[in-house]
């Protein structure tokens, strides 16, 4: 069994391009899912470990064109290993077995 860890992070759609990238750096994230305000899922993207340019420029001209519609938006992340954070913030990150 593995053991994965959900995050659902809350922003504007003007910062959403900038999370993405900041998510897709930071390696140990398994799969991104943007919600509008109302909970309807937008766009779903799995990553990889070996994510190159000519996947990744796509994936952010899709999710350049959601954050032009919308204005509140939640990305759901799921990582491999829990992410470093204070405490506070690391109440909000549920594990969950596969």
């Amino acid at each position: 069994m593995t053991e994965h860890f959900t995050e659902e992070i809350r922003l504007r759609g003007d910062e959403l391009i900038q999370k993405i990238k900041q998510l897709i750096h930071e390696g140990n994230v398994r799969s991104i899912t943007i919600k509008d305000k109302d909970g309807n899922v937008i766009f779903s993207m799995p990553l990889t470990v070996g994510i190159i340019g000519a996947v990744y420029a796509p994936m952010l001209a899709a999710v350049g064109a959601v954050a032009a519609l919308v204005t509140e938006c939640t990305i759901t992340v799921v990582r491999k290993e829990a992410p470093a954070m204070n405490a506070e913030a690391a109440a909000d990150v549920e594990p969950t077995v596969e």
